[in-house]
């Protein structure tokens, strides 16, 4: 059943010649406890998807709900972690989440609020850090600690906006491993953005894709049966997860090369699969 529901949702900024239809008529139903990765182009929506599932944008037309409420503003049901930190530099690791908990557990006492935000800090692997400021942390800690104050909300729905993309490539492996391990732990509904395909791979039940923009739309889903836990050194020589990087490689490069043909062509269904040594674009994908 589905428990985030979104349905023919659209979302254009700007008025007159001014005017960039970013998203039209994206429909899409997300299960309690599933975990969906949206991937897709720089300027495809995906982070304006993302802040209308927060609350933070609403959409020109379309409904979003959630267990059958509707959508119309923010809520620490929905909590959401940005690419950017967004740290108060004066406060310590252990201040930061405690301003996340003190917000949401107003009715219990100083301690069980400081034992709440022990446990969080523990859980992201940071207990040796708590007096330290941002200042004195590398960006990957920075960015465990914006991830325990975002769960510190104890949201129902946990929306991850390219979270690790400014990391470092092994940085980015351990948060990965952690996210995977948090989300095993607890199985919120989990919605994540990202430009990684293997990184969707890893994380997701699910991966959806958006094409490209202006005015995108939902491409192709494709469901992610890998057994849980997923170990990234073991998935490489899976022959199911070779399968799905493949397809999903070729399918996004398929519809970058559709959106680039000239206005007599446009129309005309992408191609299903390309020749596997278009997949060795991906690294140009990502950072197109």
């Amino acid at each position: 059943m589905s428990y985030l529901q979104i349905q023919n949702i659209s979302k254009s900024f700007g008025v007159g010649r001014g005017r960039v239809d970013v998203l039209r008529d994206v429909s899409l139903s997300i299960r309690e406890g599933e975990f969906v990765a949206v991937v897709g182009f720089s300027g495809s929506g995906k982070t304006t998807l993302l802040s209308m599932m927060a609350g933070l944008v609403m959409p020109d037309a379309g409904t979003l709900t959630l267990a059958g409420r509707p959508v119309t503003g923010p809520s620490p049901e929905r909590g959401i972690m940005f690419q950017t930190y967004a740290l108060l530099p004066w406060l310590t690791v252990l201040d930061n989440v405690l301003l996340a908990v003190d917000s949401v557990s107003l009715n219990t006492s100083h301690a069980e609020r400081r034992a709440r935000a022990l446990e969080l800090l523990d859980l992201v692997g940071l207990s040796k850090a708590l007096g330290k400021r941002p200042g004195e942390l590398s960006g990957g800690m920075r960015q465990r600690v914006s991830l325990a104050r975002t769960l510190a909300l104890n949201p129902d729905v946990l929306l991850l906006d390219e979270p690790l993309g400014a990391l470092d490539a092994l940085t980015r492996g351990n948060l990965q491993q952690e996210i995977a391990r948090i989300w095993e732990s607890q199985r919120k509904t989990c919605v994540m953005i990202t430009n990684d395909v293997d990184e969707a791979l890893l994380l997701a039940d699910r991966i959806v894709t958006l094409t490209p923009g202006p005015r995108s739309t939902l491409g192709r889903e494709f469901i992610v049966d890998l057994p849980r836990p997923r170990d990234r050194k073991e998935l490489n020589h899976c022959d199911v997860f070779r399968r799905l990087r493949n397809d999903i490689t070729t399918y996004l490069i398929a519809l970058r090369d559709e959106s680039r043909r000239p206005a007599t062509t446009a129309g005309v269904p992408a191609p299903l699969g390309l020749p596997a040594a278009r997949v060795s674009e991906t690294a140009e994908l990502v950072a197109s």
